[in-house]
């Protein structure tokens, strides 16, 4: 089901009415998307598979490719919507959700929920279906308000999972937001944790310290598998050449970018676009 209001978009898709289909998700590729998944459900996102024994919800940004694999209930549901309906980025300071739900570098931002918090989950996403089916002069500003209504309980709910919820901890908070922002913004350009300490006007030991507090991985590490993450997409979804790819990636030195690719993906760019 899709709403559109002049040029903003606003759609819901329920596995329980239709077999979510790939064509169906191609075709909305370029829309922000909140994806409801109820327990015992796999799901792959972009190249990894998730496993979940609890109800949960996924943030997924533009072109992200999503592949259901099982569910037994068959209740996922899919909210998506385009930058003229609700552009997170633009809207940072109502939800605050850009860096945490959207643009995460640090994790895929699977938040898991509750028994409670699940039923309130389900609960919005009914209004949202009334709302679809019952239109009146509202219901474009009613929908946008239950899309921020699920969007700020789910930050509030990976504060807490981060232990990152208390009042004193919203400046490293903050921080972590605008590093995972600056990376998503820059990666192809900007490829060393020098460029992101100058950025953020701090050493790169501190920097490293900083990103400590949220990741196992240190801040090379989160800039490679950003830019790794990006070559796959590129390999396994467009037909650019090895050396186009580089290229795009700011390698002028295709070479290079072979064996830096090799040596983080444990597979050459070659062998694994054959697999697919």
């Amino acid at each position: 089901m899709l709403k559109e209001f002049s040029y903003k978009q606003f759609g819901q898709l329920r596995s329980s009415d239709d077999k979510i289909e790939e064509s169906t998700l191609l075709s909305i590729a370029e829309n922000i998307k909140i994806l409801f998944l109820p327990r015992n459900t796999s799901v792959k996102v972009d190249f990894q598979t998730f496993s979940l024994e609890g109800d949960a919800l996924l943030f997924i940004n533009p072109k992200v490719k999503i592949q259901f694999l099982s569910s037994e209930e068959n209740k996922e549901v899919l909210l998506h919507f385009n930058r003229d309906f609700y552009c997170i980025e633009i809207h940072d300071q109502e939800v605050a959700c850009d860096g945490i739900l959207y643009n995460n570098v640090f994790e895929v931002p699977f938040i898991e929920l509750n028994d409670i918090q699940a039923s309130g989950i389900k609960s919005i996403i009914e209004e949202i279906q009334f709302e679809m089916e019952n239109e009146d002069t509202n219901t474009e500003e009613m929908l946008r308000i239950l899309l921020k209504l699920i969007i700020l309980k789910s930050t509030r709910i990976w504060k807490q999972k981060h232990q990152l919820s208390e009042e004193e901890k919203q400046t490293d908070v903050h921080f972590l937001r605008k590093f995972s922002k600056l990376v998503e913004e820059n990666y192809k350009t900007h490829h060393t944790v020098a460029d992101y300490a100058e950025m953020l006007f701090i050493t790169p030991k501190s920097l490293s310290k900083k990103i400590g507090l949220l990741s196992k991985e240190t801040p090379n590490d989160i800039i490679k598998t950003r830019i790794i993450l990006e070559s796959k997409r590129l390999l396994a979804h467009t037909t650019m050449s090895v050396k186009e790819i580089a290229y795009s990636l700011n390698y002028e030195d295709d070479a290079y970018f072979v064996r830096f690719f090799t040596k983080n993906a444990g597979v050459s760019p070659t062998s694994f676009r054959k697999q697919f």
